[in-house]
C-alpha cells in the first residue's frame, strides 16, 4: 500500500493485493489524515485481488466520514460483493479504463 498527497488537497491511497480483517487495519491506518486533511480521499482499489467483508465495511466506514472516491475499474471480485451487498452505488468510481484509439 502506498500513500501520497497531490497539491490539490487530494490524498490517494493505493492498495494492492488481499485484505481481510488481518490487513484492513493497514488500510485504516493509510487512510488516517488527522495531521493533514485531504480534501477528496481516493482508494485506487485496481490492483485489490481479494477483499472481504472486512474490507466493504472499511470502505464505508471512510466513505461515510469524509469525501472519498475508488479508482477503478473495479476488481470483478470486488465489484460482485458491492453489488451483492447493495453498497455498489454508495461509492463515487473514477474508472480510469483508457480509451481504445480507434
Amino acid at each position: 500500500m502506498t500513500v501520497r498527497a497531490e497539491a490539490s488537497g487530494v490524498r490517494v491511497v493505493v492498495c494492492s493485493g488481499e485484505f481481510d480483517l488481518d490487513t484492513t487495519g493497514l488500510l485504516m491506518d493509510a487512510c488516517d489524515v488527522r495531521p493533514v486533511p485531504a480534501g477528496l480521499l481516493v482508494i485506487d482499489v485496481r490492483q485489490v485481488t481479494f477483499g472481504d467483508s472486512s474490507f466493504l465495511n472499511a470502505l464505508i466506514r471512510l466513505r461515510n466520514t469524509r469525501r472519498l472516491a475508488l479508482q477503478g475499474p473495479l476488481p470483478s471480485q470486488l465489484h460482485r460483493m458491492m453489488e451483492m451487498t447493495g453498497a455498489l452505488p454508495l461509492f463515487d468510481i473514477r474508472d480510469t479504463t483508457p480509451e481504445r484509439a480507434g
